[in-house]
């Protein structure tokens, strides 16, 4: 096992430009005014009690702000984070080396918790109620159980994937939120933000036109960013306007309902060898080439919101909107589900 996930940290690979565009503090965070509002009076009476926060669980779509929010809990309680994910936790010692290892008020964070083994997520139930990690020692008639006293912590989870957590674990997290899509106006406002740390100018109309293409995700909205940034740059334009925005997401094959390459060919996949469905997930992964997993958590819950997919008893069913979109003739509505 890597020694920096056994010390309780695991690095992210992300870059200090990425890092500098998160919001440090609760107040800087930008839309999901449900969850800002809770989590505040939450976090505000903890500090009032002297007492870590109680723990959290953060679902919804990537991108949307689970690991930024993580940070800021940490922060807003004046902790030290550590940060790990579940695929690299493949056995309890794993956890147990991190957990001893956590001083009073630590935030643990796990990203995409519902991909830890049962056995470890096990380990976690006394943790996280009682304050105490029980181990076993040895194998067979000698095996013998061993009580470690843990300092109180909040553990923070992120998945993307609730549905896959057991309900025993979820029952243990004192908070939970969901993380839905973001309208146009608050991403229209962390481009405005994030423009300005960039040192990129930007009129009000080319971070809407950003924003419409972002797909309601603020990491893809700060990425489109910084593309449309190089072809401002390279075209010796002064700032970047809803013209300049259009002709260089053009280019990036982002249309104007934030659809990309991949999106379209999901659509057209469907239509054109499945008669616009239904088809099983796995049969329109082997058709594209991707992961199942990844249409399934990456690509589907967009465009189900956006009303270009469908799902039904029989499998995935293209939309008549999807005909529109395409400029192809749409199917009939009845025979769609025939």
């Amino acid at each position: 096992m890597d020694e920096r996930i056994l010390s309780g940290v695991l690095q992210t690979e992300e870059s200090e430009p990425e890092l500098s565009l998160r919001p440090q503090v609760l107040t800087e965070f930008i839309g999901q005014p449900k969850l800002k509002e809770t989590l505040g009076v939450f976090l505000q009476a903890a500090r009032r009690r002297n007492e870590p926060l109680d723990h959290v669980l953060l679902f919804g779509p990537p991108g949307l702000g689970k690991t930024t929010l993580a940070h800021i809990i940490a922060r807003e309680m004046g902790s030290q984070i550590r940060v790990t994910a579940g695929p690299v936790l493949e056995k309890a010692g794993d956890l147990a080396a991190i957990l001893t290892g956590l001083e009073a008020g630590d935030v643990l964070f796990v990203d995409e918790i519902h991909r830890m083994p049962a056995a470890v997520e096990e380990v976690l139930y006394p943790a996280m109620e009682d304050g105490k990690l029980d181990l076993v020692i040895g194998t067979g008639p000698g095996a013998r159980t061993v009580e470690l006293k843990l300092k109180p912590f909040t553990l923070v989870g992120a998945t993307t994937r609730a549905g896959l957590l057991s309900q025993p674990f979820v029952s243990r997290f004192g908070i939970t939120h969901r993380l839905d899509y973001y309208d146009v106006g608050s991403i229209t406002t962390i481009l405005t933000r994030s423009a300005d740390i960039l040192a990129c100018p930007i009129e009000r109309t080319g971070a809407e036109e950003i924003a419409r293409r972002s797909r309601g995700t603020p990491r893809i909205a700060n990425r489109l960013l910084r593309r449309v940034r190089d072809y401002a740059e390279v075209g010796g334009a002064a700032s970047i306007t809803a013209e300049g925005a259009r002709h260089s997401l053009d280019k990036l094959e982002v249309d104007h309902f934030g659809l990309d390459e991949v999106d379209r060919k999901i659509l057209t996949t469907m239509i054109d060898r499945f008669g616009g469905g239904p088809v099983g997930l796995s049969a329109l992964a082997h058709s594209i080439g991707e992961d199942k997993g990844t249409l399934e958590d990456l690509y589907e819950p967009f465009l189900l919101q956006t009303g270009f997919l469908m799902r039904t008893p029989k499998g995935r069913v293209a939309s008549v909107q999807a005909y529109k979109h395409l400029g192809l003739t749409p199917k009939s509505v009845g025979s769609l589900f025939s």
